[in-house]
């Protein structure tokens, strides 16, 4: 072959990788896209990380593919991230929805938990984010929603329970009008009335005693507490209820105990617990209120305990009875002119002072409620005994 002909050779041999040149790269691009060429993931800034963190409400960034890419710890304390994933699939949803329509949401969620735990009343506000990003806010407001069902509750008892004692005031009146040639039938309504206008009295007492408790906490200014003070003045103020219902009520317990808090608040709640005692025990009954020193690891308790041998409790019905306006037995309760407040009122105080209320009850054997609050500087004999003096009657 002729130079000449190597020469044709190799331009034609140039032409044609020119002309196939760009066929051939585009032929490689198209088989890269039709492999699905990886995108790269969306990357969470250092800004919106730390703003995240700095936030009280629990707050995640969720990634185009459901994934968890940033959150903190509150987030994961309410259960809404679990492992890298969005948890609760109510929210799913919701990330899912702002991701596609692109918009601000903002409602409420509410999430079921474990079996007999509350709700979780979540306010949630979603807001779509550049490369599929979801940015999630969540305020928990549990608490203020049971807190408003309480006190629509309370106000719907405290409606009916006035309602009763006043529509009773009014018939009892209106029977005291037809009655006006009836000196005794005057007499035995005007009673009535009397015993509904106290009824009435003390219920609004009560209300306003317990409105009062929950505005005011006894451990912010606290002061020391004789425990015996506590007990002689409670019984001295029940002593008169306790004659008229042929009750015999005694004191009893260890010297000198001490506690935090405010005396007037404790003596109160010693008193409904005597007033129960005495109002559902019959006569010939005793009621005991006693004190003593007990030890729990290395912490010291003082334990008030009022015992009665009255009519008892049912078992299933222990767990209702610090439920404000409930009552083991509502006629008994109409007739000594019980509100079904007195328990309330006692856990009140005592949870305000740190404290527990124990209750020990047998149907036809009589009820022990005990107060354990903290005690303030006690020493326990190093043998564990505890020494309590006589019992002491309180006459009238």
């Amino acid at each position: 072959m002729s130079n000449v002909d190597v020469l044709i050779a190799a331009l034609l041999g140039l032409v044609l990788g020119l002309a196939y040149a760009p066929t051939l790269v585009w032929l490689r691009r198209r088989a890269e896209l039709d492999a699905g060429e990886p995108e790269q993931a969306p990357v969470v800034s250092e800004q919106l990380a730390q703003a995240v963190d700095l936030l009280r409400s629990a707050a995640l960034v969720a990634g185009p593919y459901d994934e968890v890419l940033h959150s903190n710890p509150q987030a994961r304390t309410l259960g809404l991230v679990r492992g890298n994933r969005v948890a609760p699939d109510e929210l799913l949803d919701l990330v899912r929805q702002v991701r596609q329509q692109r918009r601000v949401l903002g409602t409420m969620l509410r999430l079921s938990r474990a079996q007999g735990t509350p709700q979780l009343e979540l306010a949630v506000r979603l807001r779509g984010l550049s490369g599929g990003m979801v940015l999630v806010v969540a305020d928990d407001r549990s608490a203020q929603v049971r807190t408003d069902e309480i006190k629509r509750d309370f106000v719907a008892n405290v409606s009916h329970e006035l309602k009763t004692p006043v529509g009773a005031i009014r018939v009892l009146a209106e029977a005291v009008e037809q009655a006006a040639d009836d000196p005794v039938a005057v007499q035995r309504f005007a009673a009535r009335m009397i015993h509904e206008s106290d009824r009435l009295g003390e219920l609004i007492r009560q209300i306003i005693e317990l409105s009062r408790l929950q505005s005011d906490e006894p451990l912010l200014h606290p002061s020391e507490v004789v425990v015996d003070d506590v007990i002689a003045d409670a019984a001295m103020q029940c002593r008169e209820l306790a004659a008229s219902s042929s009750i015999a009520l005694t004191t009893s317990g260890t010297p000198a105990l001490r506690v935090l808090g405010d005396a007037e608040q404790l003596t109160s709640a010693v008193v409904n617990l005597i007033t129960n005692a005495i109002n559902y025990s019959d006569p010939g009954g005793r009621v005991a209120v006693s004190s003593r020193l007990a030890q729990d690891s290395d912490d010291g308790y003082v334990e008030i305990s009022v015992a009665d041998n009255g009519i008892g409790i049912r078992s299933e019905e222990l767990e209702r009875i610090f439920e404000r306006f409930y009552r083991v037995d509502f006629a008994r309760s109409r007739d000594s002119g019980g509100t079904g407040l007195g328990l309330s009122i006692v856990k009140h105080v005592i949870g305000a002072h740190g404290g527990t209320v124990n209750v020990w009850s047998k149907v036809g054997q009589g009820s022990t409620f005990t107060l354990r609050l903290p005690a303030l500087d006690q020493a326990i004999p190093s043998d564990g005994t505890v020494l309590e003096p006589p019992a002491q009657e309180v006459k009238p």
